[in-house]
């Protein structure tokens, strides 16, 4: 499939990504059949987008109801193997953007993140894994944003200075920090080729 292709083309840029993706293959290798469908209560893959401005210097989040704190768009592929598609539609869905064009249609992270066991339409959802392939993408600050309320409780740009412990968990530093790298290293490669 397509989307197993895309994964193994990803190029991993650290130790992280190197033993996620592995673990995220081998994965794909046992549980061919329900891997993209949440039936897969212990892992499954989930496609998210990082929205940013076309200046790389803000970035686009959402307060989400269920972390309750502010995160990125995205969500699961519930059986949909284009991940860029997904995370697209989940970026617009989630803030109300109209427009987002992908910085690069490849896939710029790859992750395995821990989901808690929580209550979702008054239902327990097990403590489980999301198999996170994401994207970079890119919106205009001058769209209305619009609060999705069965998701998140506030959409709102934050700029980089933010992306630190004292407004994020430790681990969404991490990983917001990668993606903010890549995106200004995506751009910079891309002016040299000019």
């Amino acid at each position: 499939m397509e989307y197993i292709n895309k994964i193994i083309e990803f190029i991993p840029s650290n130790e992280q990504e190197k033993q996620d993706k592995k673990i995220i293959l081998d994965y794909v290798e046992k549980f061919p059949d329900n891997i993209l469908e949440r039936e897969n209560e212990f892992a499954h893959f989930t496609s998210s987008g990082f929205i940013m401005n076309k200046e790389l210097d803000k970035v686009l989040m959402i307060h989400h109801n269920i972390r309750n704190s502010w995160a990125w768009t995205g969500g699961h592929v519930d059986g949909d193997t284009n991940f860029l598609h997904v995370a697209m539609k989940e970026a617009k869905e989630e803030t109300g953007v109209n427009s987002v064009l992908a910085l690069t249609e490849n896939i710029v992270s790859i992750d395995i993140l821990p989901v808690y066991g929580h209550m979702r339409k008054n239902k327990y959802v097990s403590a489980h894994l999301h198999l996170s392939v994401a994207y970079i993408l890119i919106a205009s600050e001058e769209e209305a944003l619009i609060i999705n309320t069965a998701e998140n409780s506030d959409v709102k740009w934050f700029t980089l200075d933010k992306f630190t412990e004292e407004y994020f968990d430790v681990k969404d530093v991490y990983l917001y920090n990668k993606l903010i790298h890549r995106a200004k290293q995506i751009k910079k490669d891309r002016d040299l080729q000019r």
